[in-house]
């Protein structure tokens, strides 16, 4: 028990209230049959009767007349404000009063008081505010911080959208003559190889679709045309379609082009034929007539505009050469029948596949029947809306490409740019054999690579007696003698030649007779 909470403690001869307990601020608790406790009407504990002792801490005090008994009076700390309608507890019974003297100042004990510490800078109360505040301000730079932030990505990004839309202007807003810029243009190309079953020539053509443009165009190619070939050096685009096959050749034509190949298609002259008879037949404008079979056969085809070949005729027109025409000639009749063809092709991909899968080839393996029916028929759309042409890629003597027109074709339409084989500095010499036998043309071939030159196989010749060091180009004489010195023979054998005689892609020709003896 606790002197603080008993007002009774330091008087050892008061009778002492029997307490009950301890209310919830500490006070005393009288038992309510206490004798000595007396109430008045409201329940408020009215002065205490002692029979005997007095505190001997209390001040002296007169007596009022209506009391008969010394009374004690102490004095009550103030209490919490409670809530009006919250119920006094039953058992909790206030600590008694005395009434103060009026002329008498109150005796107060310090065991009846209790300080509160004044909060400093330290306390929990004051440390949680300047918390609170601390965070606040933080919170406060942070989103000024994010908002600053905000409107440095902003400008970046404006920045960017501002600069891809200038480079797209720049790369695709048009050439000197109004036409888009060939930079960034999506393309889709394949190459078609037409082989003649009878006679063994071919023809090659890319067919180039341009979803940029929404336009189309296939690109004939030369058979002259000078590309490169497994093992070094370089060789005909028609040699290579014979001897390397359609793999090799697209390899070789996207290193010399700079294109995007996505693969070969085959077209042997039966499949054609057969490709004209299911899309009903085609019409061109045959621009000569082709000649029957045999002498006094009616022509298979008939010079004039608008003329209609099934299956057989359209292989004949699209494989004829004239005598004494160009190759070129012939090339741009197969030009012409391709364009047939598309024009009455499904423009529905899966009717274009219907059609390939129709002519039952093995497809080749860089392009499925799905991938060409697909090509195909986008090809037809564009060639029945009128937004198909045929362009003849311009090739020199010597099998190279150059020139302004040359780089527009490979710029503009196939978006690349040429790299010519063998047009470094190291001579080009052709080979052809006339030996009658072929080791002659294999010891021909060591001894030129072996002595630095590009080996070009020429074909071959009628057997001839005597070998020719052939050149076109003056500037070529030089190179001549020193072939001719490389493969021992005499420098009698070196002439200017032309024509036919020399090979379109080489800047020497040698053709070798029994006399080299290799």
């Amino acid at each position: 028990m606790n002197d603080r909470q008993d007002p009774y403690a330091h008087d050892p001869y008061a009778q002492q209230p029997q307490v009950y307990g301890y209310d919830a601020y500490g006070r005393p608790v009288y038992h309510p049959d206490d004798p000595q406790r007396v109430y008045d009407a409201y329940g408020q504990p009215l002065a205490v009767q002692h029979a005997y002792g007095h505190d001997p801490y209390a001040a002296p005090q007169q007596a009022a007349p209506q009391q008969t008994a010394q009374q004690e009076w102490a004095p009550q700390q103030a209490e919490p404000a409670e809530p009006a309608e919250a119920p006094r507890p039953a058992a909790a019974v206030p600590e008694p009063r005395r009434a103060p003297d009026a002329d008498a100042a109150p005796d107060y004990r310090t065991e009846q008081f209790s300080f509160v510490e004044a909060p400093d800078e330290d306390s929990e109360d004051v440390i949680d505010w300047l918390k609170f505040t601390e965070s606040r301000t933080e919170r406060r730079d942070e989103r000024k911080r994010k908002g600053r932030n905000r409107v440095v990505a902003l400008v970046v990004a404006l920045v960017l959208v501002v600069g891809a839309v200038v480079g797209w202007l720049l790369l695709a807003g048009g050439d000197d003559k109004g036409g888009p810029r060939a930079v960034g243009q999506k393309r889709d190309v394949i190459v078609v190889h037409l082989r003649q079953t009878k006679g063994g020539g071919s023809s090659t053509a890319l067919l180039v679709d341009n979803a940029t443009t929404k336009r189309a165009t296939a690109v004939l190619l030369p058979n002259s045309l000078a590309v490169t070939k497994d093992g070094g050096g370089s060789t005909t685009l028609g040699k290579s379609v014979q001897d390397a096959g359609t793999g090799a050749t697209r390899d070789a034509l996207n290193t010399l082009l700079g294109s995007q190949i996505k693969g070969s298609w085959r077209l042997d002259t039966p499949y054609l034929e057969n490709l004209v008879q299911l899309v009903g037949g085609i019409s061109v404008d045959a621009d000569t007539d082709v000649p029957g079979a045999k002498a006094g056969d009616d022509p298979l085809v008939r010079r004039g505009g608008g003329q209609a070949l099934n299956g057989q005729t359209a292989v004949a027109y699209a494989t004829y050469r004239g005598p004494g025409e160009e190759p070129d000639k012939q090339l741009a009749r197969f030009g012409q029948v391709l364009q047939g063809v598309l024009k009455k092709l499904s423009g529905d991909a899966r009717a274009a596949t219907t059609t390939v899968e129709a002519l039952a080839q093995i497809p080749d393996p860089s392009l499925s029947v799905q991938q060409l029916g697909a090509s195909l028929a986008q090809l037809a759309t564009r060639a029945r809306d009128g937004a198909y042409r045929t362009a003849l890629l311009p090739v020199r003597q010597d099998g190279t490409l150059g020139g302004q027109e040359a780089d527009g074709v490979v710029k503009e339409v196939l978006g690349g740019a040429v790299s010519n084989a063998g047009t470094d500095a190291t001579p080009r010499v052709g080979v052809r054999n006339a030996t009658g036998g072929g080791a002659g043309a294999g010891a021909a071939r060591v001894a030129l690579v072996n002595g630095g030159y590009t080996f070009l196989d020429a074909g071959t010749a009628p057997a001839a007696g005597r070998s020719a060091v052939l050149y076109a180009d003056d500037k070529r004489a030089a190179d001549a003698k020193e072939v001719a010195k490389t493969l021992g023979l005499p420098a009698g054998a070196v002439r200017k030649g032309g024509g036919s005689d020399v090979a379109a892609n080489a800047d020497v020709t040698v053709v070798l007779g029994k006399d080299y003896k290799g």
